[in-house]
């Protein structure tokens, strides 16, 4: 959290990162705050105490904001992945077809995407009946770790979440990879050793949380929920380690 403000504080403060690709990052940065103020203070109070206990409103509540924030995670990629494109691809054009005024507008679309969807899945939730003194083989709660625990009939709302995710996961997934094509291109035809270097470290930072986010998230949501170790090492992959 320290690290996450105080890249917050430099962007805000140092004129010279008031710069579109540093507005991206920040709100990234935001976005990594909201997880872990969703998931890691109730996972250090679980390792810490013997009463392992979660109310099903602040269950609800965490479901909200670690699926909100992933989702405004997987828009905003794919908006920096454009970013990256034109910066290398057309560095000449960057000035005006990425500007202060014009990033604004992604950027409050896929806060807002991110909200829409979270509200499409979890409403249908909140009306479900859950079973008394159940537990949740998991870190935190999440949607599917809930419809085990559901008294009531949950097959509408795995169509749901099963829909949604993966009309917005793969929409998202595409428009963030499909710009690196043209990249590694244009990065294979600079001829300086330097130059490839420089432009590769500008997006090779991107692209690892890129492939780790996406590579956990899909494991863990599209596989069949087994309560495998593996879920619980990649829903921590996502929500800790890429922050």
């Amino acid at each position: 959290m320290l690290g996450i403000l105080t890249l917050l504080l430099v962007i805000r403060t140092d004129s010279r990162l008031h710069t579109p690709m540093y507005f991206f990052l920040s709100h990234l940065s935001s976005l990594d705050l909201c997880f872990f103020l969703a998931t890691v203070p109730k996972l250090l109070e679980n390792l810490l105490s013997q009463g392992k206990t979660i109310s099903v409103q602040g269950c609800l509540a965490q479901v909200f904001f670690v699926f909100d924030s992933g989702g405004n995670e997987a828009c905003l990629l794919s908006v920096m992945a454009y970013d990256r494109y034109v910066a290398i691809c057309h560095p000449l054009l960057y000035g005006q077809k990425i500007t202060n005024k014009l990033c604004n507008g992604p950027v409050w679309r896929s806060w807002g995407l991110g909200f829409l969807d979270t509200f499409i899945n979890i409403l249908p939730v909140m009306s479900s009946d859950f079973c008394k003194d159940q537990s949740i083989p998991h870190y935190s709660c999440e949607l599917p770790s809930l419809f085990l625990l559901s008294c009531s009939d949950v097959s509408t709302n795995f169509t749901i979440l099963l829909c949604s995710s993966l009309l917005q996961g793969l929409e998202t997934c595409v428009l963030t990879l499909f710009p690196y094509t043209p990249i590694f291109s244009t990065i294979l035809s600079i001829s300086s050793s330097s130059g490839r270097s420089k432009a590769f470290s500008t997006c090779s930072s991107h692209l690892t949380a890129v492939l780790l986010f996406y590579g956990s998230v899909f494991l863990h949501y599209y596989t069949p929920t087994s309560g495998s170790p593996l879920e619980l090492v990649f829903s921590v992959q996502y929500s800790v380690v890429i922050p």
